[in-house]
């Protein structure tokens, strides 16, 4: 029987937040989120060649963010709650300056109750497409202003801005912009190929 990614476990809606990071810190091998409806979420961890993508798309953020200084960058393993209550963990995501250092110390230690500026998700293998496009939809409601959802499988890229249609990239021999919100940061899709 193959199990099918994010398995819910819908028993635990009762918790706190603050129960609800010490249950992800004492399950800290597993990748867990929790929905809007604060149902927890086990995902499926990526595989080997999604962890490396991953890392080339926080690298490259990272580098144009060192230079520009203008926000913080946080990988896979960030969990931030949502306006809507569900706390999230994208591949990447960017917070500009201002916002996140308004946000007190002890909560920027667990899941700091904040919507990054902009996310990447990189589909995996195991990833359920629709799963992931209403993640991003979920995203861009609490706030996101610039969304990447990039799914080699199918050689797009799903761009979500908010109040305005998802935008289709289908192909992977340009570059993104990061626009008026990664101002100046461009990815080159290739990157993704090798």
């Amino acid at each position: 029987m193959e199990l099918e990614f994010p398995v819910v476990l819908k028993k635990l809606e009762m918790m706190t937040d603050d129960e609800s990071f010490l249950f992800c810190r004492a399950n800290d091998s597993l990748e867990l989120e929790r929905d809007k409806y604060r149902n927890i979420l086990i995902l499926s961890p990526t595989g080997s060649k999604t962890g490396l993508r991953t890392v080339t798309l926080v690298g490259e953020l990272y580098a144009w963010n060192k230079y520009n200084e203008s926000g913080y960058v946080f990988d896979s393993s960030t969990g931030f709650k949502l306006p809507n209550g569900a706390t999230r963990s994208p591949d990447v995501a960017w917070i500009q300056k201002e916002r996140w250092d308004v946000i007190p110390e002890e909560q920027q230690e667990k899941f700091a109750p904040i919507c990054p500026d902009s996310i990447i998700e990189l589909r995996s293998a195991s990833d359920d497409l629709k799963y992931l496009q209403d993640k991003m939809e979920e995203y861009r409601e609490n706030g996101c202003r610039l969304g990447w959802l990039i799914d080699r499988k199918s050689q797009q890229v799903f761009i979500y801005r908010p109040q305005q249609p998802v935008e289709i990239v289908s192909s992977f021999t340009q570059e993104l912009s990061g626009e008026n919100v990664l101002t100046g940061f461009t990815f080159d899709l290739t990157l993704l190929t090798r």
